[in-house]
């Protein structure tokens, strides 16, 4: 198989879908590298293929540890709305021969993948705003409050 460079394989893609810009890409295969390289820690260092569903796993957390809480923005920045987004920008590579994939390997993998919201916002939340925690509330009155009511006046 003849291998391209990354640029001859985005001006290929890009002819053909404009949808995503440079980065995205670039930042597709940073966390495919990402994914390969934490599922083969536990293999002795044996690479293999990466589903659908583990590169997801790995783009969450690739992004949340370069993004941090900008990471929806940046996303909606590159015009990626949803896990099926990172499939297209997958196939759209294997289209062009930059990478490969099984013949099990199909856009439905990333379907529904993740919500964007809890994925990449909820980790960034006060544990009192995350989904399904209610915030602890203390009595004034109560024995083992540290905070009395001399202490809410000014």
């Amino acid at each position: 198989m003849h291998e391209i460079s990354f640029e001859e394989a985005l001006a290929r893609i890009r002819a053909k879908d404009p949808r995503y810009p440079r980065d995205a890409y670039l930042f597709v295969r940073e966390a495919l590298d990402h994914t390969q390289k934490t599922i083969a820690k536990g293999r002795r260092g044996r690479l293999r293929h990466v589903t659908g569903q583990e590169l997801l796993a790995g783009i969450r957390e690739y992004a949340l540890s370069q993004f941090g809480p900008m990471t929806v923005t940046l996303f909606a920045e590159w015009g990626i709305r949803s896990s099926r987004d990172f499939g297209q920008i997958v196939f759209n590579m294997v289209e062009v021969g930059w990478l490969a994939k099984t013949e099990k390997d199909t856009r439905a993998d990333f379907d529904g993948g993740y919500d964007f919201e809890e994925a990449f916002r909820t980790p960034f939340l006060p544990p009192s705003k995350r989904h399904g925690s209610r915030p602890r509330q203390r009595s004034l009155h109560s024995p083992n409050s540290r905070l009395q009511k001399n202490d809410l006046q000014a």
